[in-house]
């Protein structure tokens, strides 16, 4: 263990996630060269390759895949020890710290404002999540949960109540010919750039927010991309309760055929879950927002 670098081993994990160098950078705010440097210096330590890497493709090797296995337990470990750590250091007390991407939603809201009535020292802060890193506030600890957009397939987090789905709309330019259109079908799609969302986002959960033949433009916050949209750049993928909460003389809203519904769903790290959270959760699923016999 002596001289082992955490930042080394965050690296490897992020990257056995992503196979891909740039987009590990992106997710650690750190340069494409900054990941292959920090992979050499693990593999030092190792002794052998932890990944093949060629033009076309990055893998872990056997012996990568082994480390892996141990590395993710142990790793999960010391996030527990930590988040227990600042939990003693604020007395086991505290505020929720409750994060939502876009906006919070007046349903939303008033679970809040049950959740900190059902005892006297509760309190919550409300934190908003970038659009374009879903996950990273929960596993930063810079919230104890996040109401956030699916898909999730991250191992280290949990998902917990999910939110009836949403109808999609299309928010285009109201300059874009589907702007005079009363709805479009998932076909449709095909014909214009989607807007996605930008790194360090996980590249399955940009792809399902931005399906569509033709790659558009990024954006880091919602505000973003519903500007790229009016100045005609791309199209957006918004649930429609979104699209009501956002208008725009500038921007059209069409209702969209043949798509996913838009699914929120409440998310916390695994080895950071508190009783807290499980209240929250537990009031949460049992509020009309969340309940099929609302």
């Amino acid at each position: 263990m002596s001289g082992l670098e955490l930042r080394e081993l965050e690296c490897f994990l992020v990257l056995a996630e992503e196979l891909h160098f740039g987009r590990t950078g992106d997710r650690l705010f750190v340069s494409q060269s900054r990941v292959s440097q920090l992979l050499a210096a693990l593999e030092r330590r190792v002794g052998a390759r932890l990944v093949h890497r060629s033009s076309r493709r990055v893998a872990l090797t056997p012996l990568g895949e082994r480390f892996l296995e141990r590395l993710r337990p142990a790793y999960g470990a010391l996030d527990a020890a930590v988040a227990d750590a600042r939990a003693v250091a604020r007395g086991g007390a505290g505020p929720l710290r409750l994060g939502f991407q876009g906006s919070a939603c007046a349903g939303l809201l008033e679970v809040v404002a049950a959740f900190e009535a059902a005892a006297t020292s509760r309190s919550t802060d409300l934190v908003e999540v970038p659009y374009a890193d879903p996950f990273g506030a929960v596993r930063q600890g810079a919230v104890d949960a996040a109401v956030v957009l699916l898909p999730v397939e991250e191992p280290d987090l949990v998902l917990g109540p999910v939110f009836p789905g949403q109808r999609h709309t299309l928010a285009v330019s109201r300059r874009h010919p589907f702007a005079a259109r009363d709805r479009i079908g998932a076909a449709d799609l095909a014909a214009v750039p989607m807007i996605g969302a930008a790194a360090p986002a996980p590249a399955y959960w940009r792809a399902a927010h931005a399906p569509g033949a033709l790659p558009g433009p990024s954006a880091g916050t919602l505000q973003e991309a519903l500007s790229l949209a009016a100045a005609d750049r791309g199209a957006l993928l918004l649930c429609r309760p979104t699209a009501a909460r956002h208008p725009r003389d500038d921007v059209a809203y069409i209702p969209v055929d043949g798509v996913p519904d838009s699914v929120l769903g409440l998310v916390w790290h695994r080895e950071a879950e508190t009783e807290t959270v499980r209240e929250f959760a537990r009031a949460l699923a049992d509020s009309s927002l969340v309940r099929e016999d609302r």
